[in-house]
């Protein structure tokens, strides 16, 4: 079993931008709504496209498995099989050891701009960086699969 530990935070101001060490467009959607016990994603990621499902609970450690796939199967099932979508440009920032994720969101999701870090173990300490906002691991409206159904520009108390 794959276990993935990951901690998000809203991102407060530009200071980040200047530590990106590369940025990569992702597209990806849901082949199902709300209420089932694991979420499963179609991401296209430059010429790569790959399959995830991950156990929909909201918290810091969550299972996690992901394959590869043929790009044309996945842009097909983008197309044509998923509920919801998100687009966004990821970029990853080291510091202090750590490699962040800054997903900076588009479309129906564009002003979000969140924060995620991988850590090894739930009571890993890490520096927070000067950018970092509000921590919002718990809060499910702030996972991709919501996004993807319910877009940051339709939540009436956006941040």
């Amino acid at each position: 079993m794959a276990l993935e530990i990951e901690r998000k935070f809203l991102v407060v101001g530009q200071g980040w931008r200047a530590q990106v060490r590369r940025s990569v467009e992702i597209r990806q959607g849901y082949l199902g709504g709300e209420g089932g016990r694991a979420s499963v994603r179609v991401r296209l990621q430059g010429n790569a496209a790959s399959l995830n499902i991950k156990a929909a609970v909201v918290g810091r450690a969550r299972t996690e498995y992901e394959y590869d796939i043929p790009y044309a199967d996945g842009r097909e099932m983008l197309d044509t099989l998923c509920v919801g979508r998100i687009d966004k440009i990821r970029h990853y920032v080291e510091c202090d050891g750590l490699t962040w994720e800054i997903d900076e969101f588009g479309g129906d999701n564009a002003g979000l701009v969140v924060a995620e870090v991988e850590l090894a173990s739930l009571d890993q300490v890490f520096v927070r960086p000067p950018w970092l906002g509000r921590e919002v691991t718990e809060d499910q409206r702030y996972y991709n699969q919501y996004l993807a159904l319910h877009p940051y520009r339709s939540w009436p108390d956006a941040d």
